[in-house]
């Protein structure tokens, strides 16, 4: 029998399923593509800094046109950037952004792998990327892919020289580079080699355009490059690689890069960084099964493809049996686990081979148990039987000599009991609080990985001849929805109660209390316990505690407090706290639904933030115009304002002037295509003695028309936040009405000033602050006013919608005084 895949390859392939929920379905051009890249021996590493930086269409080309092994290692994870699906930021969008690439890679048949880095935000240059990137530890994760990967050629987004795009994407040129160097040094980090050997590829590259010549094209001259033509057509999968990249880019959905298909040649340009220089990227490489002294499987494999029959796939069974014979004898370990992985995928395709476990439901808690179906069917005359199935947490091994017959639908089942230990199911990368730049991973075994493995997975024993072959499924949980049909969904461990408080921040402008409302949701099938607060000092809740029953898993039960803060000044921290005899639940749940990736669940500890702060405002209805998607309406309520959504048809100058202020929510010229007519009625409003509050927008808006006056967008924005700000006119309304605005109003910001500021603006706006990141010149496009008719239109890169849901004490005060703008204590 086989022996089990063991120590690093065992760990890729096992977390390689967990994002591949739906079980793989084999067409016959598939399998012709399987069987040339099964005779292919070479892998090519692409290196960026975020999910959507990669090239897919390089990526693409290499993976299906040259049949490499193509993989993509992403710096960070992309938590810092913006969302046009939803509202989730920071660790809830990394999680949609790590699914995105896995998505991608679906689609393009690349691989993903990341560092252990954090996207904090934009930077403008590397070496602030490095104050808050543990260098060394990143530089050790890039040094660990190449090791682990083996790549053979390395190619990189970006290039080395600072200031030309963000500090991250040349951080992540930069460390490439350096590992390209280090990777086939023992002497480096000597802890992996444990787990891999050493490694040094032999060329580096940088993936370059004319994007990078933006300032002066002239000097982009493509024959001073190595070219690639990565527009070809594959017939057997009926598309061509620029087909494929649009697709796999299109999962970036998030970032809103969705991409038509194109046709016809198609070139990437590449300068040789390291390596001996060559003319053509791969001159001299050799990626037949010569590398591995085996030419006689190259041979039979050419064999197998010539007699392939698409009507009857399974013809070339026999060959592929002797095939992996040849393979297990390979003395080259690396090599021989990923090919044996590559034949047992192709016998269980030419079979029709099924293989799928299905759960009863797809949350557990500690000590339930999951009952489980096993689905087995052999679509071909090939003799496959069914010889053993464990499970990855238990012992229990269940033995069989099942015969599969052709076409014949096999089921069997499992109950398999949870120990009271089991952990629950957070993204590891999470598990433990991190820093600012970095996460805390100490598992050397899983830096890099893209997600967790599998909560359960099932090996099954399957011979066919003399041939024993083990394969690793994931037990998923599926679904029948009405309208989308089949939904399959990972199973994911849950605390036997989870506690998520309402609120993502309170702000108190006085000793009122304020409701705190928090949601209990039952884990485990049955408990019984206590609800309470855990409360600044000086704090108080009514009632402080609260019963509770939960008498099913997933029911939902919603508690109010009534909280009342103390008179200081200050930022707190509020938690909610579920206690079930000796044992305490402080642990939320966020559950991620997208169609276009698996859903996804983790468990932050529950805890919002409060800001007893001094604010006055004016004025007490609100209309928002809702764009990307943001927080900013909730924070509103909490200021005190009475907030209403408002959509195409409600957009009226008339049904405007019941409001004290009208925001327009982030992106929402790039988002909203009705607003390239309805911008008018804003217009009319704020000339009509109304307030128009835009907030930040990017290129590509649906008019040029943002103001009634002319403004233009530009990219200038101030990524650090603790940037000094500077007032232009101390003077200005709305530094000091209704709240006198101070220097500490710009204290402990998050993550950035703003962003896509204007840089052109008519005589009519006047710019109220200024603000520059170290060593830039002053930028004062960050807020923008104007009087237009009897009202004030506004805008600005200024970032509420991070500030306000991070509880900003500045920012509310700011904002309190935009809505304000014109209006006297007398009106209000």
């Amino acid at each position: 029998m086989m022996t089990f895949i063991r120590s690093i390859i065992l760990i890729l392939v096992t977390y390689g399923l967990a994002a591949a929920s739906t079980p793989e379905r084999y067409h016959s051009g598939k399998i012709l593509q399987m069987l040339e890249k099964f005779n292919t021996l070479g892998s090519v590493l692409y290196v960026a800094a975020h999910p959507d930086d990669e090239n897919t269409q390089l990526i693409s080309y290499l993976a299906n046109g040259m049949n490499l092994r193509a993989g993509y290692l992403a710096a960070t994870r992309g938590d810092g950037g913006q969302n046009l699906v939803g509202t989730e930021i920071r660790e809830s969008l990394g999680i949609i952004r790590t699914q995105e690439l896995l998505a991608a890679r679906r689609i393009d048949g690349g691989e993903q792998f990341f560092s252990r880095a954090n996207d904090f935000g934009y930077s403008k240059d590397p070496e602030e990327t490095f104050d808050k990137w543990d260098r060394e530890q990143v530089l050790a994760d890039f040094v660990w892919v190449l090791r682990k990967f083996r790549p053979d050629v390395i190619v990189t987004r970006f290039s080395t020289t600072p200031k030309v795009t963000h500090g991250h994407h040349t951080a992540s040129a930069v460390l490439a580079k350096e590992a390209f160097g280090l990777s086939g040094d023992k002497n480096a980090y000597p802890e992996q080699l444990d787990y891999v050997s050493v490694w040094q590829p032999t060329r580096l590259f940088w993936n370059t355009n004319t994007w990078f010549f933006r300032s002066d094209p002239n000097k982009f001259n493509p024959d001073k490059y190595v070219k690639v033509d990565v527009g070809g057509y594959d017939p057997a999968l009926g598309e061509s690689y620029t087909e494929i990249a649009a697709r796999s880019r299109s999962m970036h959905k998030s970032q809103g890069f969705g991409r038509s298909g194109s046709r016809g040649s198609e070139y990437e340009y590449l300068e040789q960084w390291e390596g001996e220089a060559v003319k053509d990227v791969f001159e001299g490489l050799d990626f037949t099964w010569k590398r591995v002294n085996a030419e006689e499987i190259g041979e039979m494999v050419n064999e197998a493809i010539m007699y392939f029959n698409p009507s009857e796939p399974e013809s070339i069974l026999p060959d592929l049996i002797e095939i992996r014979k040849r393979v297990e004898d390979l003395k080259d370990d690396f090599w021989r686990e990923v090919k044996l992985k590559e034949i047992d995928q192709l016998i269980l395709a030419v079979t029709g081979t099924y293989i799928e476990f299905v759960s009863d439901a797809s949350q557990y808690s500690p000590g339930d148990t999951m009952s489980v179906n096993l689905e087995i069917i052999n679509r071909s005359k090939a003799p496959v039987v069914l010889s053993g199935v464990s499970f990855s947490k238990w012992s229990n091994n269940y033995i069989y000599n099942l015969k599969l017959a052709n076409n014949q639908l096999n089921e069997l089942s499992y109950e398999l009991p949870f120990s009271h230990s089991v952990p629950i199911s957070n993204p590891y990368w999470l598990k433990e609080a991190g820093k600012e730049g970095m996460y805390n991973v100490e598992d050397q075994r899983l830096i890099s990985t893209p997600e967790n493995g599998p909560v359960v997975t099932a090996k099954v024993i399957l011979r066919i001849k003399d041939q024993f072959l083990e394969c690793e499924v994931p037990v998923v949980y599926k679904t029948t929805d009405r309208v989308k049909g089949e939904i399959y969904k990972p199973v994911s461990i849950t605390p036997k109660v989870m506690v998520n408080i309402s609120q993502k921040a309170l702000v108190y402008v006085d000793d009122e209390p304020k409701k705190v409302q928090v949601t209990i949701i039952g884990g485990a099938p049955y408990a019984q316990g206590q609800l309470k607060l855990n409360l600044p000092n000086g704090w108080n809740a009514e009632p402080s505690v609260q019963d509770f029953v939960i008498t099913r898993k997933g029911e939902e039960q919603v508690f109010d407090f009534m909280v009342t803060p103390s008179k200081e000044t200050g930022e707190y921290k509020i938690g909610a706290i579920a206690i079930l005899g000796n044992q305490e639940f402080n642990r939320g749940r966020v559950m991620i639904s997208y169609d276009h990736i698996p859903e996804q669940v983790w468990f932050p500890k529950s805890e919002t933030k409060a800001v007893r702060l001094n604010l006055k405002k004016s004025g007490n209805l609100i209309g928002y115009i809702m764009g990307a998607g943001d927080e900013v309406p909730y924070s509103l309520g909490q200021m005190g304002y009475q907030t209403q959504l408002l959509d195409k048809e409600t957009v009226t100058a008339q049904n405007l002037q019941q409001y004290d202020a009208v925001i327009v929510g982030i992106r929402a010229f790039n988002t909203l295509d009705w607003l390239a007519f309805k911008n008018k009625e804003l217009f009319e409003y704020t000339k009509n003695g109304g307030t128009v509050i835009v907030q930040y927008n990017t290129y590509g808006t649906v008019t040029e028309e943002l103001a009634p006056y002319p403004i233009k967008i530009s990219r200038d924005r101030v990524a650090v936040e603790q940037a000094e700000v500077k007032i232009l006119d101390k003077k200005a309304a709305v530094l000091n009405y209704p709240n006198q605005l101070e220097k500490s109003d710009f204290d402990n910001w998050v993550q950035e000033r703003g962003l896509y500021f204007p840089n052109e603006w008519s005589k009519e706006f006047t710019p109220v602050l200024s603000m520059n990141d170290p060593g830039e010149s002053a930028k004062e496009g960050s807020l923008l006013i104007a009087q237009y008719g009897k009202g004030y239109y506004i805008y600005t890169g200024i970032s509420f919608f991070r500030e306000l849901p991070a509880g900003v004490p500045g920012a509310f005060r700011l904002l309190a005084n935009l809505i304000s703008i014109g209006k006297t204590d007398k009106e209000n």
